[in-house]
């Protein structure tokens, strides 16, 4: 019963202890706000407004950011030719498509719009050959990335290549040879807008389903050179359809207009 008694005792004593610390140390909080500060021994906090400035950057790893900027020579000649492959595929198919769209020139020289719009597609395609074989032997030409290297990497760049296929290969079923290549151009328009797979998933699923495969083959190479060439294709991308959506809507809108008219 004693003993009961005095553990019951050295409970309540411990619990008046603990009360009497949370308090003293409430007190100490409260007085620390009102001059507008907080106290911590032993890890003081984040001043959250104060944003990253509160971060110390010194003990920041940055021997990955090292090793990634040695593997990556951006005055190599090879990486520069890719880089102006990439750029200058969507610049000169916009560019001659606006052409043709303005002064029916190319559908004068083939002597009608379908074969002027095949052999367009014919040279787009050869470009789109060469863009991403330089692509390939700009990642030959620098060593593999040691992070990217595993299994698990691999699979997964093998997983966005597949899908990126799928979209590239619906896409160009779903919308054609004219469809795909600019035929609106070319005064080919389609009846109907297409709403169907993959154009249901998202907008521009060729563009963003190439920009997959150039990724997948990136990672498959572990290499970090595809990697920025991939955001390259993407940004260049982007900038093609800020382009191409309005004129190619104006291109319908006026069509829409005119068999209002008749």
């Amino acid at each position: 019963m004693s003993a009961v008694l005095v553990t019951l005792a050295s409970s309540s004593a411990g619990l008046r202890y603990s009360e009497c610390w949370w308090h003293a140390a409430e007190r100490e909080q409260t007085v620390c706000l009102k001059h507008g500060h907080f106290m911590s021994d032993a890890n003081p906090a984040l001043d959250c407004c104060g944003g990253l400035n509160n971060v110390d950057y010194s003990q920041m790893d940055m021997s990955v950011l090292a090793e990634l900027w040695r593997l990556i020579d951006l005055s190599e000649p090879r990486f520069c030719v890719a880089v102006i492959a990439i750029i200058f595929n969507p610049f000169f198919w916009n560019v001659v498509a606006r052409w043709e769209h303005r002064t029916r020139g190319l559908t004068r020289l083939f002597g009608g719009p379908y074969v002027a719009c095949y052999a367009l597609a014919g040279l787009i395609l050869l470009l789109n050959v060469y863009r991403s074989h330089s692509i390939t032997v700009a990642m030959k030409a620098h060593p593999r990335w040691e992070l990217l290297d595993n299994a698990r990497v691999y699979y997964a760049g093998a997983a966005l290549m597949a899908l990126g296929s799928v979209f590239v290969i619906s896409s160009f079923m779903a919308l054609g040879v004219t469809g795909t290549f600019l035929g609106d151009y070319f005064g080919i328009l389609m009846d109907q807008k297409v709403t169907g797979f993959p154009f249901n998933v998202m907008e521009n699923p060729m563009y963003w389903g190439s920009t997959a495969n150039y990724l997948g083959l990136a990672l498959m190479n572990a290499s970090p050179v595809g990697v920025i060439l991939t955001a390259v294709v993407s940004l260049s991308y982007k900038v093609a359809i800020a382009y191409e959506g309005p004129f190619t809507e104006e291109i319908y809108r006026r069509r829409s207009q005119r068999c209002k008219h008749k």
